[in-house]
């Protein structure tokens, strides 16, 4: 099967546009990958789905893998640097019949891999075909991160009490005394990867250093290692960022790049100075995780219309607002990706550069020398933009300059901080913006927050409570006939207890919840007689927006996420 047979089957069965393809193409020629690793990787289609057209296009059974199930003592079988480079996992070892999951069966070199590792151990092959993700769950297995974690502890022979502290080499990798630093640091980075982390704490405290991830939002403890390792662990991070590792006292910011799992995964360092050691904060930035395309947003169906009609207008503003955390970045990529066209100039200001995205013009702001989101927007309008993205609007002199990159033709993309689409008006004009400008400078003001998605495998369905019942049907109404109709009290919630493939969380991921409040003539008389929040917010309702209470209880009823976190999380 060669790839572009890949591609031409994803179209005909409905499963990718011809545009997307079009673009996998181009990307792939230009990262020197396969289509094929493009689909996996962006998670343009879904992997079981990928796996069951190359089983029929191949001939090879496809089988859906459990890896929590698979015997460990397998992995001695099959070594991890194979695995890993022909992505293919031991399954099950039957009589005298090894049997093995392949990502691309039609890969000679990997055949030839197997056909050594019988051979050796003595074992017949049999060979399922299994999806991407399946294999990278059963990886997983090969590395313990609590085990591997000990072992170098204690190879470090570090006492309780005791008072020395290593500092680790400056020159490459390390001197081999300071090499169970190094396998910590690089093992706690990899099982980060692994695990979806969006973010890595490493924190000293009175008696232990403390690493923490976050994941889908909440953070737990992951390690718990000696006090006396705070200062070598921060140094060993602290030179892979390039950062001054005799400084301790004030802040230091850094970037570093690295290999993991087959894929480039950016780490972006903040040190932070504390009584009992430095706080390092480190940024996953993940393009598989953090990365999405259009199609991956979760919208509803009139939500979506909305977006793509204020995208492929000519000029205007789109602002997306929330609090930190809320998604709005990722959202902005998706947004510039679909508008990633080789007849589109696109260009940016962010700070920081989060992901690099091939086509787009991507430049970092320095306020402190004088280059922020003001000043490169002066910049920008010399280079012949079509889309601009600014990565904030943080003050009313960029604020006024967006406005006016907008009422010049062209499309502006930023975010904004406010508690809904409704508070977007409002908060300009405290900018000082003039208010007649606005109407004819926005397009589309979208809300949105991050909530967790249910473990499909281990979710329940029950009646909700007699005050969720009528949370439920409040929320339903103004919604349009279309999406509500699958729906009737007494409405049905998902709950997830938590299993292996979430490992005991009960959430997987985590999706957006968005309202999209457009600008239209009602909104303009709105503005024009005074905008008041109360206002907007009748005007935006009288004008049929789905509100974010509204999008995220459609997402509940459909086992999306759960009931209370979207109450939690939002208002009536």
């Amino acid at each position: 099967m060669t790839q572009d047979e890949f591609l031409q089957q994803l179209q005909i069965r409905g499963l990718l546009n011809p545009t997307i393809a079009a673009r996998i193409q181009r990307d792939a020629i230009v990262a020197g990958e396969t289509p094929e690793a493009i689909v996996s990787r962006d998670r343009l289609v879904p992997d079981d789905a990928v796996a069951q057209l190359k089983s029929e296009l191949l001939k090879v059974p496809y089988q859906k893998v459990d890896a929590a199930q698979i015997d460990a003592k397998l992995f001695a079988m099959v070594p991890e640097e194979t695995a890993r480079t022909y992505e293919l996992a031991p399954l099950a070892l039957q009589d005298n019949l090894l049997v093995v999951g392949m990502v691309h069966p039609d890969d000679a070199k990997a055949q030839e891999a197997l056909k050594f590792i019988a051979r050796q151990n003595r074992v017949n092959l049999g060979v399922y075909l299994m999806s991407y993700g399946d294999w990278q769950k059963v990886l997983g297995r090969y590395s313990p991160y609590r085990s591997e974690i000990e072992k170098a502890v204690q190879s470090l022979n570090v006492k309780e009490g005791s008072s020395t502290q290593r500092t680790i080499s400056l020159e490459g990798g390390g001197a081999h005394e300071d090499a169970p630093i190094i396998k910590i640091v690089a093992d706690t980075f990899r099982e980060a990867v692994g695990d979806k982390a969006s973010d890595v704490h490493i924190e000293p405290q009175r008696d232990s250093l403390r690493i923490r991830f976050r994941v889908n939002g909440d953070l737990h403890t992951v390690a718990t290692l000696p006090q006396e390792l705070a200062q070598p662990v921060a140094s060993r991070v602290k030179v892979i960022s390039n950062l001054k590792i005799d400084e301790t006292r004030i802040p230091q910011d850094g970037r570093f790049r690295a290999k993991i799992f087959d894929r480039d995964i950016d780490f972006r360092v903040a040190t932070f100075p504390t009584p009992l050691g430095e706080k390092i904060a480190i940024r996953v930035l993940d393009p598989t995780t953090g990365l999405k395309n259009f199609e991956a947003l979760d919208l509803l169906p009139q939500t979506r219309t909305l977006i793509e009609k204020g995208l492929d207008k000519p000029f205007g503003m789109v602002l997306i607002t929330g609090p930190t955390g809320s998604g709005k970045t990722t959202t902005l990529y998706s947004f510039l990706q679909r508008l990633n066209k080789e007849d589109v100039n696109i260009v940016s200001l962010e700070d920081p550069v989060e992901y690099f995205v091939s086509g787009i013009n991507q430049s970092q702001v320095h306020p402190e020398i004088g280059y922020d989101f003001a000043s490169g927007l002066r910049q920008i309008l010399r280079q012949d933009p079509d889309v601009i993205m600014v990565g904030e609007i943080r003050d009313g002199e960029t604020a006024g300059l967006a406005v006016q990159a907008a009422l010049t033709g062209h499309v502006v993309l930023s975010t904004l901080h406010t508690n809904n689409s409704a508070g977007v008006i409002p908060r300009l004009v405290d900018m000082k913006v003039e208010s007649f400008l606005l109407p004819v400078s926005l397009n589309l003001m979208i809300a949105q927050r991050l909530v967790g998605v249910l473990c499909p495998d281990c979710k329940e369905a029950e009646d909700a409570p007699a005050d969720v019942q009528d949370i439920i049907a409040r929320a339903l109404k103004g919604i349009p006939e279309d999406v509500v109709k699958d729906f009737s009290a007494p409405y049905k919630i998902y709950h997830a207890k938590g299993c292996a493939t979430c490992k005991g969380r009960g959430v997987i991921s985590r999706t957006g919840i968005f309202e999209v409040l457009q600008m239209t003539k009602k909104l303009q008389a709105v503005i024009e007689d005074g905008a008041t929040l109360e206002k907007i917010a009748e005007a935006a309702k009288e004008q049929g927006m789905t509100t974010l209470r509204q999008d995220g209880v459609v997402k509940a009823l459909r086992g999306i996420v759960a009931i209370e976190e979207i109450i939690r999380e939002t208002e009536e």
